[in-house]
């Protein structure tokens, strides 16, 4: 068997969205990076192998909460790449996300298993490659564990929780009188297509043997109601919150398999549910969890955090999801798979959830950050661990070049991480971004309206809200010469939009998105010296929110005319243009 050692600043362990936006965001700072991944694909519950979409506090609908930052550039590359919604094409676009950073080293099929720590610090981990037949160490100075699971929970002895509390410790009304090491379950999902013929299903063996474990007319009113359309996403589906998450997973899996093809037998052939014209597209092999190890950090979130929308300094990110706890039982429960507990929108997440209070240079992003299990049942949705694990990326810069720990970070640069953050296209609801320097030197041309929002720094509608500037001309002038070295620029892509970024089922027909209808499309970028205008950039294509581009030069004046959107309007959205 082969061996071989990687040193890098940063590793990240899990290459679902946490670990990639985590991956990502250290990458974009200077970083070097191992990202190791036991899957051949990147997007963990997001990819083709589980297929569960994103979704995070645009549960909100219509409030423009949707995550930005690497989240949201993800998400319009797929709509731009991939608008059938083909969960290939998706794979791919998470695969040449990661892939064009090119200080990020990919370890796919690769699966940590051992890892060493010196007086309260890892200093490396090791992973088992097989499909190379080699094991791989790497050497790094911060670790992130994005892995769901928290593999390197055991592995480095760092505190952490399994289970739901008692009510009791943190005076949660949600959580039973006693604690107990209950978890949600584990879900195999399905997808179904829809044809113009009726399509005939015949169960396997394996099917028929458990058609008998479930009484499913009893059970069946409480999930999917009563039509086909109803029962998409099929995410009731979940068994194994009674057992060990972790340890049984491959049993979960056999019995969700099999309950699986029972459910769509009952569906196509026991009972009216009008899908007689559906066929079984595809079935998930790959168990996706929503719940096992939570590690301890310096500050545990819970469920009065949420309710009562607590302030926290050290505020980085936020959640929407409402307190979606599912009963243990899963299906096997009569009875609701789950109650929807109310979540303020927006609440925040402070930064001391994301590392650890006794490894001291291991942080985490995902569905196991500090949090107790009534708080994790909102935080733990894709759309928050994104922002999570951007977040998580960004301070590992921070502390790698202020040769501090992650808990370094908060003490000394919790400002400049939110900063960098804000800076980065991350809404962090309570902050407003502040304005660069020479944005401030130079006037605002009088064309368009909401000039007075390119100020504020909030970069995006929300209810209640006008944060943009419109129109078809905008320039910053400077009396004399100013020495930009590049111009930022944040356009509307619609963040209230509610289409989730891939499909429950598919229909007869190819479903083709079309890029969001005010997003800049075109434009050209130019700039003044010695009162000429000279055009130095010519957009075209565009299908994301935030725009950098490289001036490097000391100018007059910056302007960006001749503006398209995908809809075809000359007249644009723009939150943010400023020069640095």
């Amino acid at each position: 068997m082969k061996h071989i050692t990687h040193k890098a600043d940063f590793c990240v362990i899990g290459g679902g969205i946490a670990g990639i936006c985590a991956s990502i965001a250290a990458a974009r700072h200077g970083m070097s990076v191992v990202l190791m991944h036991d899957r051949p694909v990147f997007g963990g519950n997001a990819s083709s192998e589980i297929r569960m979409h994103i979704c995070g506090a645009d549960r909100a609908d219509g409030k423009g909460l949707r995550e930005s930052g690497i989240v949201e550039e993800i998400e319009l590359e797929n709509i731009y790449h991939n608008p059938q919604k083909n969960y290939s094409m998706w794979d791919m676009v998470l695969f040449s996300k990661v892939k064009e950073h090119k200080n990020i080293t990919c370890l796919l099929n690769c699966s940590c298993n051992d890892a060493k720590t010196e007086k309260n610090r890892i200093t490396y981990v090791k992973g088992w490659q097989g499909t190379s037949e080699t094991f791989h160490e790497v050497y790094a100075d911060i670790f992130a564990d994005c892995s769901g699971d928290s593999i390197l929970a055991d592995l480095v002895k760092a505190d952490y929780v399994i289970g739901r509390e008692s009510s009791e410790q943190y005076n949660e009304s949600i959580e039973p009188e006693t604690a107990d090491s209950k978890t949600m379950g584990l879900s195999c999902l399905i997808q179904v297509k829809k044809h113009n013929k009726k399509i005939e299903y015949i169960p396997s063996e394996y099917a028929k043997e458990y058609e008998s474990m479930f009484d499913f007319a009893k059970l069946m009113p409480y999930r999917g109601r009563a039509s086909i359309e109803g029962c998409t996403n099929f995410w009731w589906l979940e068994l194994g919150g009674t057992q060990d998450s972790i340890h049984d997973t491959d049993k979960i899996r056999d019995d969700l398999i099999g309950l699986s093809a029972a459910v769509w037998d009952y569906v196509k052939n026991k009972a009216y549910y009008g899908a007689d014209n559906y066929s079984l597209e595809w079935m998930g092999f790959l168990p996706g969890k929503r719940e096992s190890r939570r590690y301890l950090g310096d500050y545990v979130l819970n469920q009065n955090d949420i309710q009562n929308r607590s302030n926290f300094l050290d505020t980085v990110a936020y959640g929407g999801w409402s307190m979606d706890d599912h009963n243990p039982e899963g299906f096997l429960h009569e009875g609701k798979p789950t109650i929807y507990h109310p979540a303020p929108q927006p609440y925040e997440i402070p930064y001391r959830c994301l590392y650890s209070r006794n490894i001291e240079n291991l942080m985490f992003a995902g569905r196991n950050i500090s949090a107790s299990h009534a708080a994790m049942s909102s935080t733990r949705v894709m759309g928050t661990c994104a922002i999570l694990g951007q977040t998580v990326g960004t301070a590992c810069s921070i502390a790698i070049k202020n040769n501090t720990t992650p808990r370094g970070v908060y003490e000394k640069y919790i400002k400049q991480l939110q900063d960098s953050l804000m800076e980065d296209d991350c809404f962090i609801p309570p902050l407003s971004k502040t304005i660069s320097v020479n944005t401030l030197k130079g006037k605002y041309s009088k064309d368009g309206k909401g000039l007075e929002y390119l100020l504020n720094g909030r970069e995006r509608n929300l209810i209640g809200e006008t944060n943009h500037w419109n129109g078809s001309t905008l320039s910053i002038e400077w009396t004399g010469k100013c020495n930009v070295s590049k111009i930022r620029i944040v356009v509307d892509s619609e963040l209230e939009r509610i289409e989730k970024n891939m499909p429950f089922s598919y229909n007869i027909d190819i479903y083709d998105r079309k890029m969001p209808k005010r997003l800049l499309k075109s434009g050209d970028i130019s700039i003044m010296k010695n009162g000429i205008w000279t055009i130095v950039y010519q957009i075209k294509d565009n299908h994301q929110r935030l725009i950098n581009l490289d001036i490097s030069d000391n100018i007059e004046g910056v302007k960006i005319d001749n503006m398209l959107t995908w809809e075809g309007l000359n007249n644009c959205n723009i939150f943010s243009f400023e020069a640095y």
